[in-house]
């Protein structure tokens, strides 16, 4: 029986002003925006569809996946349908549609497809009242670099038509090939559904030795683990990966299917929300702990008794074993990558490896574009971010295997591990406050004064006076960044403070909402001396804080008594 060929529909529409990508060709709002407001996700997808030119656009593959956050499966449904309609020839998409934004990278790079799109809100909330966000990956597997989101929004700002098949149904629960006839097209649109997590774990048994891990997990001197997916897209590739795979117990992972609403907490790991996880760690059962974001991007370490390791130190520890993976062995190191606020303990690391350091802002695709030039080996951010060449995006459960592979090698506690880093290259004392959920013109004008405060010429070579500790000012600026592969300048990416004795203070604006702003506030400062190594970080730190909020007047002029979150 032959079959009718789906119809291929045009719809007229009107454009958005707010439809710019906030970086790496995301765009993140409310998910009450993107359900209720009329043609507001299939706007964003034709203008991030066109966005391809069209000759590269024709019978190409593109990979489709989400963190399974609420409206992601009807999401997923129009992107189908508008792919077919716009000459895609064929979509990758994960099994129930979940795919974590390293397993959407990996795939696009095995497969070699012209690109992928991710439903994904990162670590924002989920539900009716929560985030919800399209991103748009390019043919290397990263974010969209600057000018591919620039496009994507001229293009939105002038929109006047999509195209669509609204007729078109895929069962995303049905592992394998499915293909549809549709009017006007020589060749069939095909849909491929895949198993989420196995094309990932075949790029991650190349890297890792498995058997070093697996043992550390299930040998005679085993340390138990718990891992924490906070019911974001994690659950099945910790159960298969870390439990199946490698033999840990079961009950091991928590947290481990994907809600729509990752149980009502955000899934953000870190000290504030992560808590379950926290409070086991400190009963001393387990010897080490993790927890990842909703897309699995990133993640968070505790050792034993809840000892946290910040993100800037996990890189640092990170780069210092890398001889610990056979995928470094086989490849060397070329260089490392750090977002501007992420402290730089990785600098020390480096100069002892004789290595460069590539001082980047804040965003993925920046260290996408180092890492095809061959330049960068491993990357990170301070917000839990890290990942190396062998994709272009960050990569959570990555960093977790590196860091059971260390301990594996080390046989020594997490604590111990980053303790004795300390004692070798010193402490970098460090801290983010974040003020969420602020109005976003009061936050602009507490960054513009800022600015002009920090870049007057009386404010270099100022001291400040605080308790018993004087900081004298020895540079300040505001974070301008030159690619040195292809010479693109990025200007205005935060605020530097750097003192005489290295203490840095760095205020930033975040762009990854859109109708509230969050502004940070990044403190560091080193210390050399192994004595002094074992203070709590918020009182090294009390008097660079205190600097920070009297030149922003950050409490006065929003009305807050203190950050939302502390890192």
């Amino acid at each position: 029986m032959e079959r009718t060929p789906i119809p291929v529909l045009t719809v007229q529409t009107a454009p958005y002003e707010d439809q710019r990508p906030t970086g790496g060709g995301g765009l993140r709002r409310p998910t009450a925006l993107f359900e209720g407001q009329r043609n507001y996700l299939p706007n964003f997808v034709q203008s991030l569809l066109s966005s391809v030119d069209l000759r590269d656009r024709q019978g190409c593959t593109m990979v489709v996946g989400s963190d399974g956050r609420y409206f992601s499966k009807t999401a997923i449904e129009i992107v189908v349908q508008m792919a077919a309609a716009n000459g895609i020839g064929r979509l990758v998409i994960g099994q129930n549609g979940i795919l974590s934004t390293p397993a959407v990278s990996c795939i696009i790079r095995k497969i070699k497809a012209a690109g992928g799109i991710i439903l994904t809100a990162s670590h924002s909330p989920g539900g009716p009242g929560g985030e919800f966000g399209v991103k748009f990956e390019v043919s290397n597997g990263g974010p969209a670099p600057d000018i591919v989101s620039e496009k994507i929004y001229q293009i939105s700002k002038t929109l006047e038509e999509y195209a669509i098949c609204p007729d078109l149904r895929v069962d995303l629960s049905r592992l394998g090939r499915q293909e549809f006839d549709l009017e006007n097209k020589f060749k069939p649109f095909r849909v491929e559904i895949v198993d989420s997590v196995e094309i990932y774990l075949n790029l991650l048994r190349s890297i890792f030795d498995f058997n070093a891990i697996r043992n550390l997990l299930t040998g005679p001197n085993q340390i138990k683990i718990r891992i924490d997916a906070m019911n974001g897209v994690m659950g099945p590739y910790v159960r298969r990966i870390l439990c199946d795979e490698l033999g840990a117990p079961a009950n091991s992972a928590i947290n481990c299917i994907p809600l729509e609403d990752f149980g009502g907490q955000p899934p953000d790991p870190n000290l504030t929300y992560a808590t379950a996880l926290l409070e086991a760690m400190k009963g001393g059962e387990y010897g080490f702990g993790a927890a990842f974001d909703a897309d699995g991007d990133r993640y968070m370490i505790l050792g034993q008794n809840g000892f946290f390791v910040n993100a800037s130190d996990s890189l640092a520890i990170i780069a210092a074993h890398l001889s610990c993976i056979p995928y470094f062995c086989q490849t060397g190191v070329r260089g490392f990558g750090r977002s501007m606020p992420t402290s730089t303990a990785l600098d020390k690391v480096a100069k002892v490896m004789k290595v460069p350091v590539y001082e980047t802002p804040a965003g993925w695709r920046y260290f996408s574009n180092l890492m095809d030039s061959g330049r960068c080996s491993l990357c990170g951010e301070e917000s839990f971010g890290t990942g190396s060449d062998h994709l272009r995006e960050k990569d959570g459960l990555w960093a977790v295997l590196v860091w059971l592979s260390i301990l594996a090698a080390r046989k020594q506690s997490v604590e111990e591990i980053v303790r004795d880093h300390w004692a070798k290259f010193g402490r970098h004392y460090y801290c983010r406050f974040d003020y969420e959920a602020l109005e976003p013109r009061t936050a602009y004008f507490i960054m513009r004064d800022l600015e002009a405060l920090i870049t007057d010429k009386s404010f270099s070579h100022q001291q400040f006076a605080v308790g018993n500790n004087i900081y004298s000012v020895e540079r300040t600026d505001s974070f301008e960044y030159i690619d040195p592969v292809d010479g693109t300048v990025t200007k205005r990416q935060g605020l530097r403070i750097i003192f005489s004795d290295a203490s840095r203070l760095i205020f930033r604006m975040s762009a990854s909402s859109h109708v509230r702003a969050t502004l940070r506030i990044y403190a560091e400062s080193y210390e050399k001396d192994p004595s002094q190594h074992n203070k709590e970080p918020q009182a090294v730190l009390s008097p660079l804080i205190a600097i920070a909020l009297k030149i922003s007047q950050i409490h006065e002029r929003t009305g807050r008594k203190g950050p939302t979150v502390i890192t």
